[in-house]
């Protein structure tokens, strides 16, 4: 019997799209909570004399408001000039042959 799936077959596993059961449960209850969590954060925004506790409510704000900001990393090579990127080569050598 031949292994495998043929092309446009499913294959094993949740098809793309289902909502992971496991899951579901814990995020359901959580987001009971959602509202009174925000509210807190924006108590904690306002009112809160601890710097670090207010920038974090804000981030965390900010972050369920209008998602979060993307990282950009930017590569560069020496004296800042584009990377060069060297071929490598993986050379198998038989060790029946010495001179190889």
């Amino acid at each position: 019997m031949p292994r495998g799936s043929q092309p446009g077959e499913r294959r094993g596993g949740r098809t793309k799209g289902t909502p992971n059961k496991a899951t579901a449960d814990i995020r359901a209850l959580a987001q009971e909570f959602g509202e009174d969590a925000i509210r807190e954060l924006a108590t904690i925004l306002t009112t809160s004399e601890n710097h670090s506790a207010r920038i974090a409510a804000a981030k965390e704000l900010l972050d369920r408001g209008y998602g979060k900001s993307k990282q950009s990393v930017e590569l560069t090579g020496e004296d800042g000039g584009p990377m060069q990127f060297e071929k490598i080569v993986r050379e198998i050598v038989d060790p029946a042959h010495k001179d190889a």
